[in-house]
């Protein structure tokens, strides 16, 4: 396939270097100095478009990639408040987008993990749960678009919790999420159950960014010739 890429930071290279590995070819790519002169025509004979960028840049990339009429899959977070948007005329134009928090094969089975632990929690009234992100400093959204995922894949699943909140907090019916920025960290995810007498905590630590490189371009291998809005859950058949 031709891909385009856009936002040719870490990951953007990362995604490169697997798509080359699998066989694909590279026909755009779109950073900094090239973003504003791109438009739909220079995504001509493009196949699929993989979009890492930022979360102001993102929802018109995804349109740019509608405008050419290529799927896109998409890693950027913090544009969720225009989802709906994205979504509405995705499916009015029966256009291809692919979207996920984290393209991670282990976080998507870590957020299935997440969701069958509150089950089993929701009638432990002496546990508290609480959520820790970490990511590497250059991150710009906080808490992690992964984090948001956790907390409301453990809110759907645990009655007494209804909103999460960016911070420690004391009330009954919020979640904790706190976030860290150190160094490099790829990504770390901590959800933690404390009582009294014990703790219960799943993790899951990304060593690199390649897992999600690998998730990212088999979501792109997997669209060719769909539409609609798919995820994660239906490429790994959950």
């Amino acid at each position: 396939m031709n891909i385009a890429i856009m936002g040719y930071g870490k990951m953007g290279k990362e995604i490169e270097k697997v798509a080359l590995r699998r066989g694909h070819r590279i026909s755009v790519k779109v950073d900094e100095e090239n973003a504003g002169s791109i438009c739909g025509k220079d995504l001509s004979g493009t196949d699929v478009a993989i979009e890492f960028s930022t979360p102001e840049t993102a929802v018109e990339n995804i349109f740019k990639c509608f405008d050419a009429k290529i799927p896109v899959i998409v890693g950027t977070t913090g544009w969720m408040a225009r989802f709906q948007d994205v979504k509405n005329r995705c499916e009015k134009e029966k256009q291809a987008l692919f979207w996920s928090s984290n393209f991670s094969l282990g976080v998507n089975i870590f957020f299935r993990m997440n969701e069958h632990l509150a089950r089993l929690m929701n009638g432990q009234k002496g546990y508290e749960p609480s959520m820790t992100e970490i990511h590497h400093i250059q991150k710009k959204d906080a808490p992690s678009g992964t984090a948001i995922t956790l907390a409301e894949g453990l809110m759907k699943n645990y009655e007494r919790k209804k909103k999460w909140i960016n911070n420690h907090t004391e009330r009954e019916d919020q979640l904790s999420v706190i976030s860290l920025r150190e160094g490099e960290t790829p990504g770390t995810h901590i959800v933690r159950w404390q009582s009294e007498v014990d703790d219960i905590e799943i993790r899951h630590t990304a060593h690199n960014r390649s897992g999600f490189a690998i998730g990212a371009i088999l979501a792109a291998e997997y669209m060719k010739g769909k539409t609609g809005v798919r995820g994660m859950a239906d490429l790994l058949g959950f």
